[in-house]
């Protein structure tokens, strides 16, 4: 438990917020985003969760919208 809490905490303070309205990198249709989702029912610990673009909106969510508030790191081809 320690361990993550621990884990947890170092995602948190590795980036810092980013400026409000502030847009995810682009990348190609693999690039995926990792963001911070609201933990599971029953837990205190948010998860972080990467998936492409197409996949985010598949669920109903802008990921340039969420990305200056929840956004963590980008996995793949950034183009810029």
């Amino acid at each position: 438990m320690t361990y993550a809490l621990i884990t947890a905490l170092a995602l948190l303070t590795a980036n810092p917020p980013l400026p409000p309205g502030t847009p995810a990198p682009p990348g190609t249709p693999e690039t995926r985003y990792c963001l911070r989702v609201d933990p599971l029912i029953g837990s205190h610990i948010e998860t972080i969760q990467c998936k492409t673009r197409d996949e985010w909106a598949m669920l109903g969510l802008d990921v340039d919208q969420e990305w200056a508030e929840n956004g963590v790191k980008v996995i793949g081809p950034v183009i810029g």
